[in-house]
């Protein structure tokens, strides 16, 4: 899947990002502003597979559908993830 994503520490962070982005604000620009790591680029990680990434970021990544973020943040050893799924081969 091609995704993007916004990593915060905290879950309160991240809810306070997914409520931006319901508010109309774009994703990439919320990772700028947001993210706590590499993200701030705009969230752009690419092509990833299944084992590129950690078990629930993959499990979530890879349950959207094109176009689709996931709805809560998505816990993993780094922190809670938003991840939006821009492409599928």
């Amino acid at each position: 899947v091609k995704v993007r994503h916004i990593l915060c520490e905290k879950q309160s962070k991240a809810l306070e990002a997914l409520s931006l982005i319901q508010a109309g604000e774009p994703f990439d620009k919320v990772a700028r502003e947001v993210s706590e790591d590499k993200a701030r680029q705009g969230g752009d990680l690419g092509w990833k597979t299944r084992k590129e990434v950690v078990a629930s970021f993959a499990d979530a990544a890879f349950a959207l559908n094109v176009g689709e973020m996931t709805r809560q943040p998505v816990r993993t050893e780094f922190g809670y993830h938003l991840i939006l799924c821009e492409g599928r081969k």
